[in-house]
């Protein structure tokens, strides 16, 4: 159960130990971290008791900048090893979260601290959400998967992965995959939930957006099921499962193809 502070906030403690670090020196080290949703922001953020910080590291920030959070909040630049980090730590406005300090993410912002750890595993670009599932369940259902008109896979074997608030993903067999139509990225990404993931582009003709392919070839122990299995980007390629043709959702990934 949540709480919300005055200044629109939702917050709840976590259970979880968590740990921040930067160029290799920990500068969070928490067993009571707080979970912080801020509004339109569609992914939460952690705050850490101030003395489960190294606060010695803290200096009042320099160049705070306007409306980069919610309400009325304290920016703090983080000084470590002779880099200044500006604006790399804040503190939420109000008594409900008075003492807590927030971090930024190096890999969702660009700046802050660099690795992260729920107990002993690595977790990437935010915190997890408890409200969110990520289900990869194996199926029978036969999905088709067409690019201009060319079938470039089928399938009778997929793993199918629900995670709340997208469109089904369906993950499949490499044996029942054209993969010779495609040729390796050296994009990577990775996900909160599932871990790193290689991509493919499309090498025939058309317009068709890069890295529609994506694989997670050591995901993370809750979706090991899709391990060095292959999904395609619903919002770019016709699917048909079990003989249905699915439309192309509109999703928040549909702005990064291109």
């Amino acid at each position: 159960m949540n709480a919300v502070t005055p200044e629109g906030l939702r917050w709840e403690p976590s259970g979880r130990w968590v740990r921040g670090t930067r160029g290799g020196v920990t500068v969070v080290d928490s067993r009571r971290p707080v979970l912080v949703w801020e509004p339109d922001v569609p992914v939460p953020a952690y705050a850490f008791p101030r003395a489960e910080v190294r606060a010695d590291l803290l200096r009042p920030a320099r160049n705070p900048p306007a409306g980069a959070h919610a309400g009325s909040v304290v920016f703090h630049d983080l000084e470590l090893g002779g880099e200044l980090l500006e604006n790399a730590a804040w503190t939420y406005p109000g008594e409900d979260l008075a003492g807590h300090v927030a971090f930024e993410w190096t890999e969702r912002t660009g700046r802050g601290l660099d690795h992260w750890f729920e107990e002993e595993e690595e977790i990437f670009v935010h915190p997890r959400d408890p409200y969110k599932r990520v289900d990869a369940i194996p199926s029978s259902r036969r999905v088709r998967v067409e690019i201009g008109g060319t079938v470039v896979a089928d399938t009778r074997r997929p793993v199918l992965l629900f995670e709340t608030g997208l469109p089904t993903r369906y993950y499949l067999p490499r044996e029942d995959v054209r993969l010779d139509l495609f040729v390796p990225s050296a994009r990577r990404t990775r996900c909160p939930y599932k871990g790193t993931a290689g991509y493919w582009s499309w090498a025939g003709p058309g317009d068709v957006p890069a890295g529609i392919v994506w694989s997670y070839p050591e995901p993370l122990p809750a979706v090991a099921a899709i391990a060095g299995l292959l999904a395609f980007s619903n919002e770019a390629v016709d699917l048909t499962v079990d003989g249905e043709r699915l439309g192309r959702p509109v999703t928040p990934f549909s702005r990064t193809l291109s």
